[in-house]
């Protein structure tokens, strides 16, 4: 079940939307009265109410904006309980002061905004004892770990729990709250209302993640990133799994540069089946997998990462993606399709994780790779690994090419006014390449439009290389079709809201 809070200045606001949220399909909703401006009129929100609902008043120390005395707060509290409200949210520290009354169920909560304790049992075993219908405890997940610690305590606790990690990093503990026992889980009711770090709007909650129907058969895949907010890979692959009526999920996993050493030990209590990698950990989970297929060896990167009867299996389908896109766009009648990009000269952009598959890919296929980094230090790293040139980025409008790719961020969304290469510098004999994919017609894309060059876009590649990461993921062929549909309604500014 899903419990979504809302938060308005005005009581009519704050009815009308309980109004909506019913209708919509909701079976909780938290009234969160410490927003409310003036005087709290509990007879207005609660006499007719259209569902049941969870009273909360909390203290801006707690994340809250209650601005009244203490006194009043309680009072405020105890009345919701004698007026029969569903439940009342009471902090383990006044619990005591908070009589049982009625049918009203009691819901003890704790917050720290700062970290997760080390004592969480201890913490957990204290606020069961406050009369507890159902324990609540939120707090910040600075590491990977604090996710796994806080799901371990929702399944192994005797009283009812809802155990919460606040932050992008704790995102998942949101998601997969059912599967671990909770009585049910928060979600904001807009995108622009969130009341706490890293909560999750219900639309997403609803729609993209159906939290509600994930079980203990679902198989879970996610996206490492940092960030991870910004990636329709989620998206994408949960469409994909609907479509096909799978009991999969896919999760936004947001782990931290330094971090990666607690993911990869989290993963068999978190039960993931598969990963997608990106940036910044494309390089350095290959040093975490037990096998990793020659390509993703011969990169030096991965980017999916498949756990099967204790083995981590590697791949780089960007490298895969990334060819069969440019093959398919320079293949010649003449010349069989392993030799289309003999001779053709191709300059990489960029020297992080997707521009290391595709100079390996080019260089594989006998290609004369170029490659410029505004860090050239990268550049030459990268190229004395796979036997590349390197220009310096200064000099990169002066190379004549016949393959331009973007391995950059540069002209990603919201950066959308940027380019990495000059328009005069492109000419129609040239094929552009961007791998940026939000949007599709970067700046760079316009440019080469307007040189009249041939051009793939980012949506191109993005939507390849999730096709294969879903095979290697499920085993079947991916809906492309639908994926390409997704992510083009998606990153079209139309749509964005």
């Amino acid at each position: 079940m899903i419990c979504v809070s809302l938060g308005r200045s005005r009581h009519a606001r704050m009815i009308g939307e309980h109004q909506q949220l019913v209708e919509q399909g909701a079976e909780l909703v938290e009234l969160r009265v410490d927003y409310i401006g003036r005087a709290v009129n509990l007879g207005r929100l609660m006499d007719n109410r259209p569902g049941p609902i969870v009273i909360t008043a909390r203290r801006r120390v707690d994340g809250g904006r209650w601005t009244k005395s203490e006194q009043e707060r309680l009072m405020l509290l105890r009345s919701a309980i004698v007026a029969g409200a569903e439940y009342v949210d009471i902090e383990t520290d006044i619990a005591s002061q908070i009589p049982r009354y009625g049918t009203t169920k009691r819901i003890i909560s704790y917050h720290d905004f700062e970290g997760t304790p080390e004592n969480l049992e201890d913490l957990h075993a204290a606020m069961a004892e406050e009369d507890a219908d159902i324990v609540k405890i939120a707090t910040m997940a600075n590491t990977f770990r604090d996710n796994v610690r806080m799901l371990n305590l929702v399944k192994n606790a005797k009283v009812p729990t809802i155990g919460i990690c606040m932050g992008e990093i704790g995102m998942l503990t949101r998601i997969l709250a059912s599967r671990f026992g909770s009585p049910f889980t928060y979600a904001t009711y807009s995108v622009d209302k969130k009341m706490a770090p890293g909560q999750l709007n219900w639309k997403d909650m609803t729609r993209l993640y159906d939290v509600k129907t994930i079980d203990q058969e679902t198989e879970l895949f996610g996206v490492i990133a940092d960030p991870v907010g910004h990636s329709y890979s989620p998206l994408i692959h949960n469409s994909a799994f609907f479509d096909q009526k799978l009991n999969a999920r896919y999760l936004p996993l947001r782990v931290p540069h330094d971090d990666l050493h607690n993911f990869m030990d989290s993963i068999d209590a978190i039960g993931l089946k598969g990963i997608s990698i990106t940036i910044p950990h494309k390089e350095r989970s290959l040093d975490y997998c037990t096998q990793a297929e020659a390509s993703a060896n011969g990169i030096g990167a991965i980017n999916t990462m498949v756990f099967h009867d204790g083995e981590r299996l590697g791949y780089n389908t960007d490298y895969r993606a990334a060819m069969d896109c440019i093959i398919e766009m320079l293949e010649r009648k003449d010349a069989p399709k392993e030799n289309a990009l003999q001779g053709v000269t191709a300059m990489v952009l960029g020297a992080g994780g997707v521009s290391r598959a595709i100079c390996w890919g080019l260089k594989q296929r006998q290609a004369d790779v170029i490659v410029t980094s505004r860090t050239e230090e990268r550049a030459q790293h990268l190229a004395s690994e796979i036997g590349c040139r390197v220009v310096p980025w200064e000099d990169r409008h002066n190379q004549k090419v016949q393959l331009l790719v973007n391995g950059t961020p540069v002209g990603m969304h919201p950066n959308v006014d940027t380019s990495p290469f000059n328009a005069s510098a492109l000419n129609q004999y040239m094929v552009v390449f961007d791998t940026v994919y939000n949007p599709e017609n970067t700046l760079l894309i316009k440019y080469a439009k307007e040189a009249q060059c041939r051009v793939i876009t980012g949506v191109d590649m993005f939507v390849r290389q999730a096709a294969y990461q879903y095979k290697l993921f499920t085993g079947k062929d991916a809906p492309a079709r639908l994926m390409r549909k997704t992510i083009k309604q998606a990153t079209n500014p139309v749509q964005i809201h």
